[in-house]
C-alpha cells in the first residue's frame, strides 16, 4: 500500500507552482496588437499615450516592446521570448531539487 501514498516531494512541487504561476493580465491578441501599433506608427507614438489609449499600464507596454525587438531579432545582446524559456527550465527543475533535499527527499 505504500506505492499508492502520493510523493510528498510532488505535493510540495504542485503547491509552489500554483502560488508561481504567472497569471497575465492582459490578453496576448491585445500585446501582439499593441506592439504591433508601436512599431508600425511613424512618428514613435509616445509608449505613456499609446498606453492609455489602450487600456494597459504604460510599463507593460514599454516591456511588451522591449522583448519584440530582441524576438525579431533586432537585439543580439538580449534572450528572446524562447532563449528565456530554455533558461527558466533547468532553473525550475534545480529550485524543485533543492526543495526537495530541504525536506528530505
Amino acid at each position: 500500500m505504500i506505492d499508492s501514498c502520493p510523493n510528498p516531494a510532488d505535493l510540495l512541487d504542485r503547491a509552489v507552482s500554483r502560488l508561481t504561476t504567472r497569471h497575465w493580465k492582459y490578453p496576448l491578441e491585445l500585446r501582439e496588437r499593441a506592439v504591433r501599433m508601436y512599431r508600425t506608427t511613424e512618428p514613435k507614438p509616445q509608449i505613456k499615450r499609446l498606453a492609455i489609449e489602450l487600456g494597459v499600464h504604460p510599463e507593460a507596454l514599454r516591456g511588451w516592446i522591449g522583448q519584440a525587438e530582441p524576438d525579431a531579432g533586432e537585439h543580439d545582446h538580449r534572450h528572446t521570448t524562447g532563449e528565456r524559456a530554455e533558461l527558466a527550465a533547468p532553473r525550475k527543475e534545480n529550485a524543485r531539487l533543492k526543495r526537495a533535499n530541504e525536506v528530505g527527499f
